[in-house]
């Protein structure tokens, strides 16, 4: 029996923070517990971990975004062993299959687009010479996406003026397994797990502030800051404050997903495949010992079995496990930070995983946090400045994955009809139209897709612009079709000389769940 009175006497006299509850564990729950412990455990800061061995998480295989790997770095993870423990791969990007058009074919890099010139964006070049036929298509100047398409991989240069200096790389690894690594890098570090099923929130009758949460065996553990990473159903941020939800349907449709395993079939890609679907998309996420596979789809548009039966038939290797369905409604609550709870994780929001933000959502939650960690008598500001950056995070997040749906120019179903004509948010057609006039890319402070991600998928949609930066014309055109002919013989070299994927890993991080 765990005492009752765990977390008493929890703010001193200076008002500091002084124990954390941590509601759920899972990937946001152990994330935000070892990011919290590494950088803060040597304050005296208390961190407890509620969960339930019984609850399951969501897991069905996770792409990420580069930032994982400085969030790995930053709370002392070694990346060997970090991607042995999850049968983790490396990932230079991400390929969209008939998104443009059915039969269309392209990659989202982590990487440069060529080189700029006289401070001028590479785009421009290349699109002046577009209908030159020595020129190309846009991924030829791309080092991470021809290393894709080879299955080859090595780690970018630190010397600046290397080619591999020009790319960066995330992972794809087994999410039921981060977790469990996770939660021994946070317990060395001080964090307290504890086993058991919440029933009981409690809250200041004064301020509405949550006091303590309840355990099914009576404990009752208190707290000065809670985080709630109890997934959908948003225990404490829904369930106790009624902190509300903004639905963003109307732009995403897509409400569930199926998703299964299945057998490693050909070369091990560095990069994961979103494929588009009559309804929706089919994800597919190499991993050492198996595939990860999944299906996104809006319920309006097609039936589960219809859905399940589209994943099925086309998984390139045998299923390992029987599918199962996920059930979600795409948006964010309307506040992050409710009082004095936080929402990390599938609590706070939603974003279907087109472009993998899920972990990168959390992460910034907890960066965010971290650089806004309240105090007592400053817990309204940092809580509203804490809202104000993690709203502009999902709102354009959300816009990105909007563009994907939006510019195309399919018209074989029902669902693409209604993606291509619906009506956008003004955040994201004054972007498009700004890029359609002259190439140019709107740029923002905050935020996490930068210029070469908003290229890739423009011109990877078909979206080309009209005009050109006036400054391209001060070359002369064979400087300029010269300038292209050398990146070009560049970029395939020097993928060339890269080592395959699958051996690179089988050096550097080989899984005993591969064996």
């Amino acid at each position: 029996m765990l005492n009752p009175n765990i977390g008493t006497d929890t703010i001193n006299k200076d008002g500091a923070i002084e124990n954390i509850v941590i509601v759920g564990g899972g990937t946001a729950g152990w994330m935000t517990a070892a990011g919290l412990s590494s950088m803060l455990g040597e304050t005296g800061l208390n961190i407890t971990l509620i969960e339930s061995e019984a609850i399951g998480i969501v897991g069905v295989g996770e792409a990420t975004l580069p930032h994982i790997k400085f969030f790995n770095e930053s709370i002392g993870i070694n990346e060997a062993e970090f991607m042995a423990a999850t049968a983790a791969t490396f990932k230079l990007g991400i390929e969209f299959v008939n998104w443009g058009r059915i039969g269309d074919s392209y990659i989202h890099p982590f990487g440069e687009f060529g080189l700029a010139n006289a401070g001028v964006g590479f785009h421009h070049y290349w699109r002046s010479m577009m209908d030159d036929e020595a020129t190309g298509a846009l991924d030829e100047y791309s080092l991470p996406i021809i290393a894709s398409r080879m299955a080859k991989f090595k780690p970018p240069s630190e010397d600046i003026r290397s080619v591999h200096s020009t790319y960066r790389y995330a992972y794809q690894f087994d999410a039921t397994k981060y977790a469990p690594f996770l939660r021994k890098h946070g317990e060395a570090r001080g964090v307290k797990r504890i086993e058991g099923k919440l029933t009981q929130v409690h809250l200041d009758p004064e301020n509405g502030d949550i006091t303590s949460v309840e355990l099914e065996n009576g404990a009752v553990i208190q707290g000065d800051l809670f985080i709630d990473c109890t997934g959908f159903r948003g225990i404490l941020t829904q369930g106790a404050l009624e902190t509300g939800y903004d639905e963003w349907t109307n732009y995403l449709p897509c409400d569930r997903a199926v998703a299964a395993p299945c057998a490693s079939h050909g070369p091990l890609l560095p990069y994961t495949r979103a494929t588009a679907d009559s309804s929706g998309w089919r994800w597919r996420i190499p991993l050492q010992h198996r595939t990860g596979n999944g299906h996104v789809y809006s319920s309006q548009f097609i039936s589960d079995d219809e859905a399940q039966k589209s994943l099925v038939d086309n998984l390139d290797g045998d299923l390992l496990s029987e599918p199962r369905f996920l059930r979600f409604t795409t948006g964010k609550r309307k506040k992050l930070w409710n009082r004095n709870c936080i929402s990390i994780g599938l609590s706070g929001g939603f974003l279907e995983p087109l472009e993998s933000t899920s972990i990168y959502l959390i992460q910034e939650g907890i960066t965010k946090l971290l650089e806004y960690f309240p105090n007592k008598n400053t817990l309204a500001i940092d809580r509203d400045e804490y809202n104000l950056l993690m709203d502009l995070e999902f709102e354009r997040v959300r816009d990105f994955l909007i563009l994907h749906y939006h510019a195309t120019q399919r018209d074989d179903s029902d669902f693409w009809n209604y993606m291509r004509t619906m009506k956008i948010p003004d955040s994201l057609s004054e972007k498009m139209e700004l890029f359609k006039a002259r190439g140019r890319v709107a740029s923002y402070d905050r935020g996490l897709f930068l210029q070469p991600s908003w290229i890739a998928v423009y011109l990877g949609q078909r979206i080309i612009p009209d005009k050109w930066d006036d400054r391209v014309a001060l070359l002369p055109e064979k400087d300029v079709k010269h300038h292209l002919a050398g990146l070009k013989q560049l970029m395939s070299q020097s993928a060339n000389e890269m080592p395959s994927h699958a051996d690179y890993i089988a050096q550097y991080c080989p899984s005993e769940a591969r064996a």
